[in-house]
């Protein structure tokens, strides 16, 4: 008489397989599921296709990476761990997202947030003022300068140019009397009656 086979068949490739390869399910009367670990693999991933399919969306190939490394679905490459933000929420540990990727959309939130203007919106408006700032026609433009109370964006500076009319208050008046003394023209007011002062015609 032949001794029994150890391990069990699989219902969907047929074969015989150590009780190892099949996953617990408690329903089940020897307590393992009836299909092994890789036919089950299978058909999650047949019917993830499928759902991906009916909705009109992407597929995600299965891609190969090395130990230590993870596919960023954003750019598409495969970096090692140090180029990823840590995330304790993520099965893995690692954010979603690529360093780069991520500090990409960050930026490009920012602007949105910001300025109420994507970053493509940013650059074109650098492009028109030949990437020069708008008031000193001389240094990069990088800052984007808007109106704190209308949030109107009024064009890219530099550093200076934007810093020295956020400290004027962005006042017209303030600038115009600043014009006037680096022309030699400082107004010299007059007291026409306690705390009223006349601008010189």
């Amino acid at each position: 008489m032949s001794e029994p086979v150890e391990g069990k068949q699989c219902s969907g490739c047929k074969r015989r397989l150590s009780f190892a390869s099949f996953a617990a399910d408690r329903n089940r009367r020897d307590g393992l599921q009836v299909r092994c670990r890789e036919c089950v693999a299978e058909y999650g991933a047949a019917h993830y296709r499928r759902r991906r399919e009916a909705i009109g969306k992407p597929v995600r190939e299965k891609v190969d990476v090395p130990p230590e490394h993870k596919l960023c679905r954003v750019c598409g490459e495969i970096k090692p761990h140090s180029e990823w933000d840590r995330n304790a929420r993520a099965s893995d540990g690692l954010s979603t997202r690529c360093k780069p990727c991520r500090a990409a959309e960050n930026r490009a939130a920012y602007f949105m947030r910001q300025y109420g203007i994507t970053e493509a919106e940013r650059d074109e408006m650098i492009s028109t003022q030949v990437g020069v700032c708008s008031i000193c026609l001389a240094a990069p433009a990088v800052h984007v300068d808007h109106c704190h109370e209308t949030g109107r964006v009024r064009g890219v500076l530099c550093f200076n140019c934007n810093s020295a009319i956020g400290k004027l208050g962005d006042d017209p008046d303030t600038l115009r009397r600043a014009i006037a003394y680096l022309e030699g023209n400082a107004w010299k007011p007059t007291l026409v009656a306690p705390g009223v002062y006349q601008l010189p015609s």
